[in-house]
């Protein structure tokens, strides 16, 4: 322990016993979850919602019941992607996730405002605690795989979820440019910091395929995730390409509908946690 300790742990970086052994949030007494995976990114805008989503469709695909907890709470896009327009309702035992059309169970901040516009002009601490309220309060259904949407960087709610949830492994989500590297770098070593293991490493908008002649473009520069998995020993590497279509699904709500194999290698390796 630090002889600066606040005795607050989250807010420090450090790792000390006291760290851990802070106790997990346990979820509501009707909640059935097998398997937590945080989606992360060191910075933002590079898709991390979008591979959030799609990863949960592809598992979902595979016969696997899937939940999305969107723990970006200024930032939440998860409920638009999947075309959810419905308030949270609850009862005495708890809150009930939405449903999408295939089955994902999804909880998101913007479910329970009045206006999905609405900004949520929150600090750190109370956002922090509604991540964990989503965790602890939410009835969740028999989930083989939650996925927890973060918000970027390393700050209060990617440290809450670290600390408080039991997290089984991340995936972080990057984009070619080398100053984002250099971002993701800092989330791959707070992860390793809080030993949380790291399943795979995706690259967003990676390259563009030309329709006519197939060949692949580097918009946004050479790839170097290569280079970065190897860095930091990291086995399973993916690249999405630029792709309208994605787009398209996201914002008219049916990102269950996307056609792509990109990630097929890292649902696996998901998949292969249970063996």
């Amino acid at each position: 322990m630090s002889e600066n300790c606040t005795h607050d742990c989250s807010t420090c970086g450090e790792d000390c016993a006291d760290r851990n052994a802070i106790q997990k949030e346990k979820p509501n007494e009707l909640s059935n979850i097998k398997k937590v995976i945080g989606v992360v990114s060191g910075k933002g805008g590079v898709g991390k919602s979008l591979v959030t989503s799609m990863l949960s469709v592809i598992m979902q695909r595979r016969d696997k019941n899937c939940a999305i907890l969107d723990a970006d709470i200024t930032g939440p896009s998860i409920p638009k992607a999947f075309g959810i327009r419905e308030k949270a309702k609850g009862s005495d035992n708890g809150i009930f996730p939405a449903k999408s059309k295939f089955g994902t169970q999804i909880m998101s901040i913007n479910m329970l405002l009045s206006d999905e516009t609405d900004p949520v002009v929150w600090r750190g601490p109370v956002i922090a605690g509604t991540v964990k309220q989503f965790f602890t309060e939410v009835i969740w259904n028999d989930v083989d795989y939650m996925f927890v949407d973060m918000p970027p960087g390393t700050g209060d709610v990617p440290l809450t979820v670290f600390q408080s949830l039991p997290v089984d492994g991340i995936v972080i989500v990057t984009s070619p440019q080398e100053l984002v590297s250099m971002i993701v770098g800092k989330a791959i070593k707070m992860a390793k910091l809080m030993n949380i293991p790291i399943l795979g490493i995706v690259e967003n908008m990676s390259y563009f395929e030309c329709p006519d002649c197939h060949k692949k473009h580097s918009v946004f520069g050479e790839s170097h995730i290569e280079n970065l998995a190897k860095q930091f020993g990291i086995d399973c590497v993916s690249k999405i390409p630029i792709d309208p279509s994605l787009a398209n699904n996201c914002d008219n709500g049916v990102i269950e509908l996307f056609e792509g194999d990109w990630l097929e290698n890292l649902a696996d390796k998901i998949e292969g946690m249970y063996k």
